[in-house]
């Protein structure tokens, strides 16, 4: 008898116990940002000047700022506002370098949006991947008291795993974050710091649709280039395998001339992640009819949704270091493959590097008219059950 009671209050505390755990869990889950939709955190912006606008003609350049302690001012970067408009995406069979994924070419019309002026850099992302930020927050001065709710929101985001190699995913460039654009991320991982980044400033940031990055691209133009047709003039305005030794990687930022929009390195330097997955024929099934509004249509969400945990198949536009300037041209697109995983390849630890893709990296937008509902900003947001179940297999996070 005394066995079994002893059996009897194993098992009771054992069902107690995971219970526990599992209660732990879903609280963890509740508070951890990661899982709350962004609308949430867009009702107390932090004040920025030039940074609001109700209509398109009031949309301004402004310098955006993730508030850092100890530092006057804080993280700095620009956006460009971009109106709105109709263009035609794609590319025609006649150009040169053309590839069938890029037709057929269908109109599509863009809301007004602001975009990243260069690609983000490591100055920017470090405060995030690499945890510069929780670091800094434990020595904050009083003047940053008033922030401290959004700045506890920020310090709660899941983090990424350290990288696999930083210097093999940077080339050897995040030593100088303030001039290098950020690479070496996965699109889970930039997308989860457009969310932490909507945490940290409360205007909503996100990862651009093909369509917005194209017309942004573009800025006008139908030719293969936002400069033109001859390749032979792109030394002026990118990095491109034409004037990069092979491996020596991408350049700081803003070396080069901008497009007719103000935006630097669209074409070459680093590839940039968009927010949606490759499909077959996804071109084909769009031109069916005019498409009026690009950031439902192509949502990645809503159409591709999670690919096995790791998103395989994302659409990278732009070009890189590493690519012939025929693949950087305004409509080229590019898709990420296991082959970008090849030193580190097993999920879980593939959801935040993409150790053997060095020349990939990203730049934000910001839409003129921000989700209103958590299922609108749903189409954009990373998945949380990516990071559901990278925590389920590695529970050293």
């Amino acid at each position: 008898m005394r066995m079994k009671h002893i059996i009897s209050l194993c098992v009771a505390f054992a069902i107690l116990f995971f219970a526990g755990k599992a209660n732990a869990q879903d609280n963890e889950d509740d508070s951890n940002p990661i899982y709350q939709s962004s609308v949430e955190w867009l009702r107390s912006s932090a004040p920025l000047e030039n940074a609001s606008a109700d209509s398109e003609k009031e949309m301004k350049k402004y310098e955006e700022r993730v508030l850092v302690p100890n530092e006057p001012g804080g993280r700095k970067f620009t956006m460009i506002p971009i109106p709105g408009g109709k263009f035609t995406m794609g590319s025609p069979a006649t150009e040169k370098g053309h590839k069938d994924v890029e037709s057929p070419q269908f109109e599509v019309e863009v809301r007004p949006f602001w975009m990243g002026e260069t690609e983000v850099t490591w100055r920017e992302f470090e405060l995030y991947a690499l945890k510069q930020l929780r670091e800094l927050r434990k020595d904050a001065p009083p003047s940053l008291a008033k922030y401290s709710k959004r700045l506890e929101l920020v310090d709660a985001f899941a983090a990424p795993t350290d990288p696999y190699n930083l210097p093999a995913i940077s080339f050897g460039r995040a030593d100088d974050p303030d001039r290098y654009p950020a690479s070496g991320m996965t699109q889970f991982g930039a997308q989860a710091y457009c969310m932490w980044l909507t945490a940290a400033t409360g205007r909503y940031y996100r990862l651009p649709t093909e369509a917005e990055w194209e017309y942004a691209c573009r800025a006008g133009t139908k030719t293969a280039f936002s400069f033109g047709d001859d390749e032979n003039a792109i030394d002026e305005y990118a990095w491109t395998a034409k004037n990069c030794e092979p491996g020596t990687g991408y350049h700081p930022v803003k070396q080069k001339k901008p497009n007719a929009f103000g935006l630097y390195d669209m074409h070459g330097n680093v590839a940039e992640w968009t927010c949606q997955q490759y499909r077959k024929k996804d071109y084909q099934e769009f031109a069916e009819g005019e498409i009026k509004d690009a950031f439902l249509s192509f949502s990645q969400k809503a159409r591709f949704g999670m690919r096995g945990g790791v998103q395989f198949g994302g659409v990278v536009r732009g070009g890189s270091c590493d690519h012939a300037p025929e693949d950087c041209r305004s409509a080229s697109r590019q898709f990420s493959d296991k082959e970008w995983h090849k030193q580190d390849a097993a999920f879980p630890t593939g959801i935040w590097w993409t150790t053997d893709a060095p020349y990939v990296g990203f730049r934000v937008v910001r839409p003129l008219e921000p989700p209103q509902t958590e299922d609108e900003a749903g189409l954009y947001d990373l998945n949380p059950e990516v990071w559901r179940k990278y925590r389920e297999l590695n529970q050293r996070e």
